[in-house]
């Protein structure tokens, strides 16, 4: 790396470098800090603090099944244990699922909670 040091009152204070060996260390940079996020990601996954999605639910969704519906599923949940867990009605949940109610931001709230996901996973706007 050719690399000129400029310096003020006999101290180093600026460095210049070649275009190219700036680039390389940005990438090296990148490349350590996309490693760091990886390993945290990693250890929260071991501990439980976080999932991956399953491509299948994933898939799911994106062809239009309902996400509360796909994730109850996946979680293995019954309506009606849905519905306990969450302080709603079995009915509630079936008519959310089937599309007949949207349900408020209490509920769909409460649900998220219940499955262990963020509202947002369970509020999918589609491209009308």
């Amino acid at each position: 790396m050719n690399v000129q040091t400029i310096e003020k009152d006999g101290k180093p204070e600026y460095v210049v470098l070649p275009w190219t060996d700036y680039q390389a260390m940005l990438e090296a940079l990148e490349d350590v800090r996309d490693a760091a996020l990886l390993e945290d990601f990693a250890v929260r996954l071991a501990a439980g603090e976080e999932e991956t999605v399953p491509a299948e639910v994933a898939h799911a969704i994106l062809d239009g099944a309902n996400p509360l519906k796909v994730w109850r599923e996946h979680r293995g949940l019954t309506q009606a244990a849905l519905a306990t867990a969450a302080g709603v009605t079995q009915s509630m949940v079936a008519m959310i699922e089937r599309g007949e109610r949207r349900g408020g931001v209490a509920t769909l709230s409460a649900l998220a909670r219940a499955l262990g996901l963020a509202l947002g996973d369970l509020v999918i706007e589609r491209a009308k």
